[in-house]
């Protein structure tokens, strides 16, 4: 990572992480937490970060997640700025699923 570089994690280290204990923060919007997300995330829409920064563990550091890593890289950028030891997900909820990270959807919930 060189100046002004957000720290990125694979994929496949990410569901490892996440499995083991790592906190992973989706930024997506519901409807797309619904219809499939880590069963060991928290959601945390990027619409609401700057409102809810306060529940993102600063003691540690987290992983964060959205589509395909755009939204992600936006949430990385500003939790660093606000102390959080932040490292965005390469590829997001698109490329979780397709090397098999576990899924659990909400589809049917309100």
């Amino acid at each position: 990572m060189t100046d002004g570089e957000l720290p990125e994690i694979p994929v496949d280290e990410a569901i490892e992480r996440s499995a083991a204990g790592t906190v992973l923060i989706d930024v997506r919007e519901q409807d797309e937490w619904d219809a499939g997300h880590s069963p060991d995330a928290l959601l945390v829409p990027l619409s609401e970060l700057q409102s809810r920064v306060d529940e993102i563990p600063t003691d540690q550091p987290v992983l964060i997640i959205c589509h395909s890593g755009g939204r992600s890289l936006r949430a990385t950028s500003f939790l660093r700025a606000e102390g959080v030891d932040a490292i965005n997900v390469v590829g997001g909820m698109t490329a979780w699923a397709q090397v098999g990270g576990p899924l659990t959807a909400n589809s049917t919930e309100a």
